[in-house]
């Protein structure tokens, strides 16, 4: 089985910047398309960003595109979210995610993934 690990997330002020990682156990990482996605209270589950495994494609929402970047390290069965420019409705618990699909679709829904990890929150301050 896979098993996710999400850090870094934390308390940060408008403007300013963050970097997730999300550490991942288990022999198959590498043939994974990893998401990134957050959830508000009372809010539903919303896609953030993806990437395939082999690092060449990746997608974002329209809400955070040129502000944050996925990466991945399969190497180091790791993949980051740098976050930059934050603003207050960034405000969110983060959640890593890894697909199995071979679907060629964009894997921008929570039921197209099969692994997750806890979540890390992250908090920006106006």
């Amino acid at each position: 089985q896979v098993q996710l690990v999400e850090s870094g997330g934390g308390l940060v002020q408008a403007g300013g910047s963050l970097r997730l990682s999300c550490a991942a156990s288990g022999r198959t990482f590498s043939s994974l398309t990893m998401g990134w996605f957050r959830q508000a209270p009372g809010e539903e589950r919303e896609f953030v960003a993806s990437i395939r495994w082999s690092g060449i494609s990746t997608y974002y929402a329209d809400s955070v595109k040129g502000r944050f970047t996925i990466s991945r390290d399969n190497a180091k069965n790791t993949v980051y979210l740098l976050m930059n420019s934050l603003k207050r409705e960034d405000t969110a618990v983060y959640y890593c995610a890894g697909s199995a699909s071979l679907s060629i679709q964009l894997l921008i829904r929570p039921r197209e993934y099969d692994y997750w990890g806890q979540g890390t929150q992250v908090t920006v301050s106006s």
